[in-house]
């Protein structure tokens, strides 16, 4: 990932011990309709995810502690198919701190509701980039490139791309019987699933938004510590651009997953905006996010 070349050569100077993963990130799993599995298959569950996730070296980048993605996980167990095979839901977010601010920005709130695997107590997860060993880590480690993607792309024009890739990689990883019977990996699962984020993002006709992804978080939020005014109005134009991309690629998922994401900061960047600015935001917001148009209708 490409960071501001202060920070970098800030890094560059730290000892090597005092660098990290890429990810620090915290885990809770919830059991609601336990009945078959003991209680602390999951607690050591919860500390495998955590472990697998954080003690990974996901990419060759050097990070600061303080630099690493925040990113909270927790995994809802909704089915026990047996002792050791289970369905469960995936809420993740992630965010990265705004530039001269303690404020954070959400760069991903999504729920993966097709999340399938078989986990026996203290069983390892293993992470390969390029061959299939279980259905659990093969999701986690897709989420976990496309989180380092989407902060790349964040700090650079198209910085996540090589991370993105590599999430590509994994899905085309899965194998076709693995596929079929565990869903999200495919595009005929549905048109919200693994298989859509990752299409829609390397997609070209999503270049547009990807750009605009760039110049809302670097040259929009990043600047708003120094001058408000500027910051808003290239995060407006950012917005104008994510909406054409919207109508260029109708339903695209990455498109209401930002939404998702940046719906209510949205709403708290414009409110000391000037009227005509909330009226293009409110056009603009309609074409992204039409669920919530209300929303943005009541920004006065």
């Amino acid at each position: 990932m490409i960071r501001p070349l202060l920070t970098m050569l800030v890094v560059a100077a730290l000892p090597v011990w005092l660098t990290a993963q890429e990810l620090n990130v915290t885990v809770r799993i919830n059991t609601p309709k336990l009945q078959l599995t003991d209680p602390a298959v999951f607690e050591t569950l919860e500390q495998t995810i955590r472990d697998f996730m954080n003690n990974q070296r996901w990419t060759d980048d050097v990070y600061a502690e303080e630099e690493r993605i925040k990113v909270d996980i927790v995994m809802t167990i909704s089915e026990e198919r047996s002792a050791t095979s289970f369905k469960a839901e995936l809420a993740i977010q992630a965010g990265r701190p705004v530039y001269g601010s303690t404020y954070e920005t959400p760069l991903l709130s999504h729920l993966d509701k097709d999340v399938t695997f078989t986990y026996e107590q203290f069983q390892p997860l293993e992470f390969s980039q390029n061959s299939f060993n279980d259905n659990l880590s093969s999701i986690l480690s897709f989420y976990a490139y496309l989180i380092i993607g989407l902060d790349g792309d964040s700090f650079a024009p198209f910085g996540g791309e090589p991370w993105f890739q590599k999430a590509y990689d994994i899905l085309n990883a899965v194998p076709p019987g693995v596929a079929a019977s565990n869903p999200g990996w495919r595009s005929l699962d549905g048109n919200r699933n693994r298989y859509w984020i990752i299409e829609n993002l390397l997609n070209p006709r999503m270049r547009p938004f990807r750009q605009a992804w760039y110049d809302y978080h670097r040259l929009g939020l990043d600047i708003m510590h120094q001058d408000p005014v500027a910051g808003r109005n290239v995060i407006l134009q950012a917005l104008q651009a994510i909406a054409d991309a919207a109508r260029s690629y109708p339903n695209a998922m990455i498109i209401q997953m930002f939404a998702n994401a940046k719906s209510n900061e949205i709403v708290e960047i414009f409110k000391p905006a000037s009227p005509a600015e909330k009226v293009t935001l409110r056009q603009a917001m309609t074409r992204i996010d039409p669920a919530n148009a209300a929303k943005y209708r009541n920004l006065r």
